[in-house]
């Protein structure tokens, strides 16, 4: 697909499902192209720009990621130091997280820390008050796998570049990293007055699209915090390949490979096929490995992949909620023309599955990890149904492996993969592990 079919074909996935406007950017075989399309906000006709900055929510971690390994580099970081020995912080009485625990395990998401804390309770927090709680937070047990995605983890990756650098994570960001980019971003935590785009609910059946405001607490701005344009993610991305000449000043030629390597025992299962030290990986149709993130914000979708070999870049920025269904169409169309991105479909579509089985009466019951809580109800009918917070989210169709789809509740719409897990020691099954996150039979 050239860019000219790209330029058209983007405005009708955009309109199909109810994308008011985005930004796709691709450096291939030496040339760089770039597609804007719709509006910045719904009905006003302010049309997207090359350098609008969207919300980029969890792509944010790899930059973080990035950031903790110049400070590696440097020596001013240890991948495999315990975490209380690098920041005092996390030595509070009681506590159970941080001994043991490394950098390389927080970057991978292997650390065991839950997935993340509510929002409105961290409104006013502080960062000691933050990393006090999470030496106190007892990390899941290892069951099957390691990998557990954790929004807390890379706050305390943040907390530790602040402690180390001297200088809070956004001035430490912009300075270290971001201006030898050549990146100016902005921040949807306050830490600049630089506008970004906002998100949007969209509901491409009624072809609406409603703005939302972004809620990410200040204290979590390592997590999720920057806003960019798709250029912006693409100059990120060309650090993660095989032949970047790093950038002088910052960072050498092959400092950044760590995160790119797939770390052993890390699952993610129903987000990627892998994971390294801060960077997705993703398996192509031949069998080659594509490395990246996926980013969600309030009403944002954005999304990065590179190819570490040939060096192909591509970035996608959308400003609402349904741009990831975008990104998996665009990507198998992609593919379908000669350019595998290696899209990951979350709801499991186009992947191979095994035959699906009644749901297995042990897998009954109540999951927690942190303040992320799950419960299983069987249904007459042999399937169950997942329960978030005590109230239905999803209808579960579970398969022979243990593998489940699930089918939104409300929205009537497939949506993620999980699965259910046993214990290597006893064969019982307990833990769940639902788009990356696990948490434990209580």
């Amino acid at each position: 697909m050239n860019v000219d079919a790209l330029s058209q074909r983007l405005p009708e996935l955009a309109r199909k499902h109810g994308v008011p406007g985005g930004q796709f950017a691709l450096r291939h075989e030496g040339a760089t192209r770039t597609v804007v399309f719709g509006e910045e906000e719904a009905g006003t006709g302010r049309p997207v720009r090359e350098d609008s900055r969207f919300p980029t929510g969890s792509v944010t971690k790899a930059f973080t990621a990035a950031l903790a390994m110049v400070l590696v580099d440097e020596g001013d970081l240890d991948l495999d130091r315990p975490l209380a020995d690098e920041l005092p912080g996390l030595r509070v009485p009681d506590a159970a997280f941080g001994e043991k625990q490394t950098l390389r395990q927080l970057l991978s998401h292997n650390s065991g820390l839950p997935p993340g804390r509510d929002s409105d309770d961290l409104a006013h927090t502080t960062g000691r008050r933050y990393l006090a709680d999470c030496a106190r937070m007892r990390p899941i047990p290892v069951c099957g796998t390691s990998f557990s995605y954790s929004n807390i983890g890379y706050c305390v990756t943040g907390f530790l570049i602040e402690h180390v650098a001297r200088m809070d994570w956004w001035e430490a960001l912009e300075t270290i990293l971001l201006a030898p980019l050549g990146i100016e971003a902005a921040s949807v935590t306050g830490h600049t007055t630089r506008p970004y785009v906002p998100g949007h609910a969209a509901r491409a059946a009624q072809g609406a699209a409603l703005p939302v405001r972004q809620t990410l607490p200040r204290v979590e701005s390592a997590a999720g915090a920057l806003a960019l344009s798709a250029a912006d993610l693409l100059a990120f991305g060309l650090l993660h390949t095989e032949d970047a000449p790093g950038v002088p000043g910052l960072v050498e030629p092959g400092a950044l490979a760590p995160m790119r390597r797939p770390v052993p025992g890390a699952e993610p299962f129903g987000l990627a096929d892998g994971w390294g030290l801060g960077l997705s990986c993703y398996l192509a149709g031949d069998g080659s490995r594509r490395v990246g993130h996926d980013g969600t914000s309030d009403g944002t979708s954005c999304h990065l992949r590179a190819d570490p070999v040939t060096g192909t870049v591509a970035a996608l920025t959308t400003n609402a909620d349904t741009g990831m269904a975008l990104w998996e169409e665009l990507t198998a169309e992609l593919a379908a023309g000669g350019l595998d991105l290696a899209g990951y479909s979350y709801s499991g579509t186009g992947r191979g599955q095994r035959p699906e089985v009644p749901a297995p009466p042990e897998c009954a019951g109540r999951y927690e990890n942190g303040d992320t809580a799950y419960t299983i109800d069987l249904a007459a009918d042999g399937g169950a149904v997942l329960r978030v917070g005590g109230e239905p989210f999803a209808r579960l169709t579970v398969r022979d492996d243990l593998t489940f789809t699930m089918r939104e509740t409300a929205a009537n719409r497939l949506s993620y993969l999980g699965r259910f897990l046993r214990a290597p020691g006893t064969g019982r099954l307990e833990q769940i592990q639902v788009t990356g996150r696990r948490a434990q039979r209580v």
